[in-house]
């Protein structure tokens, strides 16, 4: 009997371990319900709206226990950077400083949690699971962070602008600052999953963000190098990004299967980003099933 006990108790841990991975699994890839923003335009009522500065961060939701990545992996935050977050669920930024987008990612991105957490604050701006317009839900985050005495949180501030050129000035004094854009948000709009005129962006450039599907060769100056890399939008178009690379990441380009971020001047009339420029990796996903 010792010999068929054996047999079964190596089959039961060995099934108890496969299920513990595929439930991580299912956790990792269960990507949170985001507000994600659309562009903004001249002719939208600035009334309705409030604004705030864009960080250039990493997207993080908080689900009452852990920050989550916009592709539904964990971070691996300490436990003193997210002790006496409030249970309710937030949506923010984690963020380092203006221009600091490389630093904040190499923090946040790694396997373990590490002292580099102590550089980050997680800004955020939004209650997802409240259910009020955004004013209501604007005044009960300030509340619920203000009952927090954790010092690695924070509100963004939002506040009210009257008229596109005064959009325009401000938008002017952030970028000559370092940061990146405006985000405004609409004040009698509910939370919602997806892309709405509820929120929107402006920045001086527009951007894009597409999953490399392939290498091309360089030619000339460039032979042995990457020349361009063909990407796919989320939308499903198919775009050539050759400009805005630096030797070295002609050298060691930016690998199938990852996600980069490109710079475009408007659309041609086909839909297509016009002259697309690379700008960086998006490499904000901590690894998965750590």
């Amino acid at each position: 009997m010792k010999p068929v006990m054996f047999r079964f108790s190596i089959a039961l841990t060995i099934c108890l371990t496969v299920v513990s991975l595929l439930a991580t699994a299912v956790v990792a890839e269960d990507k949170p319900a985001l507000l994600l923003a659309e562009k903004y335009h001249q002719d939208i009522d600035l009334d309705a709206y409030w604004v705030s500065e864009k960080l250039d961060g990493v997207r993080a939701f908080w689900n009452g226990g852990q920050l989550i990545s916009r592709g539904g992996n964990t971070f691996a935050a300490p436990s003193w950077f997210t002790a006496d977050f409030p249970s309710t669920p937030l949506d923010g930024e984690l963020w380092v400083g203006r221009g600091q987008f490389e630093e904040t990612t190499s923090i946040v991105s790694r396997h373990m949690p590490h002292d580099g957490w102590r550089q980050v604050r997680y800004m955020v701006f939004d209650l997802p699971e409240d259910p009020g317009t955004f004013d209501v839900r604007l005044r009960n985050l300030h509340a619920a962070v203000a009952a927090s005495p954790n010092e690695f949180l924070a509100v963004i501030p939002q506040y009210r602008i009257a008229g596109h050129k005064a959009l325009l000035e401000k938008l002017d004094t952030v970028v000559a600052n370092g940061g990146e854009g405006l985000m405004l948000h609409r004040g009698d709009s509910r939370y919602h999953a997806g892309r709405r005129m509820d929120l929107l962006k402006l920045k001086r450039f527009d951007d894009a963000e597409g999953i490399v599907i392939a290498h091309n060769p360089g030619k000339g100056r460039l032979a042995g190098l990457m020349g361009s890399v063909t990407v796919r939008t989320e939308q499903g178009i198919i775009v050539r990004v050759g400009s805005g690379f630096s030797d070295d990441e002609r050298k060691n380009p930016p690998p199938i299967g990852s996600a980069i971020t490109f710079k475009h001047q408007g659309f041609t009339a086909s839909g297509k980003p016009r002259f697309p420029v690379f700008w960086r990796i998006r490499s904000d996903e901590p690894p998965r099933n750590r």
